[in-house]
């Protein structure tokens, strides 16, 4: 074969290879598309188009009377599709819509955003944050007006993305009570507690992937609106709370103590009405409530002598004392094995009778009383504690309730000396909270009640949980033993170590408590110090405790530091004219309606008042001509009309009518600050609508 017919076969063969390989391109090409294009354009579909998560707006929080502890505002982020406008309205407001935007953020010039703008539509970005700063829904609603942002979301390209927040009217009043949920979903108090309830049910909504990994929603018929959280009524009141954390910080700043707590709770129901507990902050400056003492694992301690009423009950329950038997106390000092009990006064009490030896907290009468008494069967003496329904948790409500601690008698841990110290409150530890119910179960009779602090969970008018007074026992102890406890904790106010709170016009009944710290297994000089009691004594009404944890200072005694705030707060508290006997507050009615009776709705958000007529059957109509969101209503011919409530972008808008919720969110989203008082709907306002907003303005709502 010569050279010519060597390359002329080459060239053959080369024309077929090609021939074949484009073959192959085209026979591939057709078959992904006829063959194979479905499966392709979902798999698109799937990486471009997804249904994600819609998050339900979260349920409020309210104290006993209604007042808005937390709830949900909603504020929103402004972003821009730059590529949706059409070349004509682009072009005819992207310099207006650069000023006003430049004008509103201040954060960089009217060239700025216009350039940011229109470099994002030349490159055909689909999703430009036009600035992180949240706006509001006033906001919202005239910056919707703007230029280009007119044309809406399909014509214009503006998205305002909805972002809540949570807001609490009284700042940090019961702050670590209602507590809070981070994005973990890891909390503390009610917040936490009850999430199931508050945190409602997701939707879902078609988004779409955009140039940066960035998600837009699309609107499609397939989404589904989120269902929003329950209400939850707790069983605080904010002007018990108010008073018992004035009195409780003031104490604490004056003692340049640790950290104190305060509980106060309804005796015949066990509602806590208040919840306090402030701790040095870290830098030694000031105090903030960033731990429950009052119920978590960190509030467990060595009780002190607070727990002498226990010891009293189940001598007394035993038959083999008399109050006015007489005990000698000797110099103060008594020794049982290798170590010594020691009485707080110097040289002791000498002879006392047993009730005089109570009220002066004598720990060497009550230590050599129960060890004679029980020091053959110290489980007897256990016994008494399982009777008072103090040894084991109760199931509080809020997640994160301490467990009580106490030895058991034949453990490794049970000495010769345990029980005289534990019968003076040492070797076993307490929350608060159970000490509490000790007291309360002797205020109430006997009858121990399990704490509550949360009644209801609701939604609108429909109720789907309600909490009532449980009983965990209806006595602790006879008739007969209560009424002498009773007789004895009046006498520490009366006569002895809470001499300094007893008054003339009302009786307290309690017991003051001091107890060393155990640090590093050795006892030191700071103190636990404590009270607990209830008042008035006659006829309860509350009981509280106040601890108050390594207070400094001469006379870092349970009388002198604790017993002071539990006065203070039960004289603000009964100067408040409170009646005796008068049955808490109702839970929230509801009328019925009858028929061709119409529901007095005075005004709100139009899509839930749309959806609440809806629900029961009400005609309704709104002609949504403005795109208000905010309507108030009227009744025209067996029909409610809803008519929007228009608020020019500077002005003070008009609230009546509208719930506390919907106006806190409207004036605050206006730059307003708020104060109310009442409860209901909003009757009255100190602006009137219409008038100019001036920076840092208070307006102050009425409800009723």
């Amino acid at each position: 074969m010569n050279i010519k017919q060597s390359i002329v076969l080459r060239v053959r063969v080369a024309f077929i290879v090609v021939t074949l390989f484009a073959g192959l391109i085209f026979y591939r090409i057709a078959h992904l598309q006829f063959v194979e294009g479905e499966k392709w354009q979902a798999k698109s579909e799937s990486l471009n188009f997804q249904y994600r998560q819609v998050s339900a707006t979260r349920g409020n929080i309210y104290a006993a009377d209604g007042s808005l502890l937390a709830t949900s505002l909603p504020f929103y982020r402004v972003v821009m599709d730059p590529i949706v406008a059409k070349g004509d309205v682009f072009d005819r407001g992207i310099d207006s819509l650069s000023v006003l935007l430049s004008g509103y953020f201040k954060d960089k010039s009217a060239d700025a955003y216009k350039r940011s703008i229109k470099d994002a539509r030349v490159s055909g970005k689909r999703y430009l944050i036009l600035n992180r700063k949240q706006i509001g829904y006033q906001e919202m609603q005239a910056m919707s007006q703007w230029p280009i942002f007119r044309n809406g979301r399909l014509g214009g390209g503006v998205i305002f993305e909805k972002v809540e927040k949570r807001y609490r009217p009284f700042n940090n009043l019961a702050s670590r009570t209602v507590g809070f949920l981070n994005e973990d979903n890891y909390g503390v108090g009610v917040e936490y507690s009850f999430n199931e309830y508050l945190e409602g049910k997701n939707g879902k909504a078609l988004f779409q992937r955009i140039a940066g990994g960035s998600w837009k929603p699309v609107f499609d018929a397939e989404d589904v609106k989120p269902d929003d959280g329950f209400d939850i009524y707790t069983t605080l009141d904010v002007n018990i709370q108010d008073v018992a954390e004035s009195a409780l910080l003031r104490q604490l700043i004056a003692k340049d103590a640790a950290y104190g707590s305060v509980i106060v709770m309804e005796v015949a129901t066990g509602k806590i009405k208040a919840i306090a507990n402030l701790q040095k902050n870290k830098s030694g400056i000031g105090y903030a409530e960033n731990y429950n003492f009052a119920v978590g694992d960190q509030g467990l301690t060595e009780p002190g002598s607070t727990f002498k009423l226990l010891s009293m009950m189940a001598l007394l329950e035993e038959g083999k004392i008399n109050l006015n038997d007489k005990i000698d106390t000797g110099d103060g000092t008594y020794k049982f094995f290798d170590r010594t009990m020691r009485d707080a006064k110097q040289g002791g009490y000498g002879e006392v009778t047993i009730k005089e030896a109570f009220e002066k907290s004598s720990n060497v009468a009550i230590s050599r009383l129960v060890n004679e008494h029980f020091g053959h069967q110290p489980k007897k003496f256990v016994s008494y504690i399982e009777k008072a329904g103090i040894h084991q948790p109760v199931d509080f409500q809020l997640r994160g309730e301490g467990a009580p601690y106490f030895k058991v008698p034949g453990e490794r841990n049970w000495y010769g000396t345990t029980l005289p110290w534990m019968s003076i409150g040492y070797e076993a530890k307490l929350t608060p909270l159970h000490t509490l119910m000790l007291y309360n179960a002797v205020a109430n009779g006997g009858k121990l009640v399990k704490p509550m602090i949360v009644e209801g969970i609701a939604k609108g008018n429909n109720f789907e949980k309600r909490f009532d007074t449980e009983v965990l026992k209806k006595s602790i102890a006879s008739d007969q033993t209560i009424k002498q406890l009773q007789s004895l904790l009046e006498g520490v106010v009366a006569n002895g170590t809470a001499k300094n709170v007893h008054n003339k016009d009302y009786k307290i009944a309690g017991k003051t408590g001091t107890a060393q710290k155990l640090i590093d297994g050795r006892y030191t000089q700071r103190y636990y110090t404590s009270f607990a009691g209830y008042f008035p004594a006659d006829n309860p009404k509350y009981s509280a405790i106040v601890v108050i944890d390594s207070p400094k200072g001469f006379n870092a005694y349970g009388g002198d530091v604790s017993a002071p705030v539990f006065k203070e707060i039960a004289d603000k508290l009964y100067a408040q004219d409170l009646k005796i006997n008068v049955k808490s507050n109702p839970k929230v009615q509801y009328a019925s309606l009858k028929q061709d009776e119409f529901p007095f709705i005075q005004a709100g958000k139009v899509d839930e008042l749309q959806m609440l007529c809806n629900r029961f059957g009400i005609s309704n109509h709104y002609k949504n001509e403005g795109g208000e969101s905010w309507v108030k209503s009227t009744v025209n011919n067996k029909a409610i009309q809803w008519k929007a409530n228009k608020v020019e972008a500077p002005t003070v808008p008009d609230v009546n009518g509208l719930s506390l919720r919907d106006a806190l969110y409207v004036l605050e989203n206006k730059g307003l600050r708020v104060v109310y008082h009442g409860k209901g709907r909003v009757k009255a306002q100190s602006i009137n609508p219409g008038a100019a907003i001036s920076q840092n303005s208070v307006i102050s709502l009425v409800l009723g």
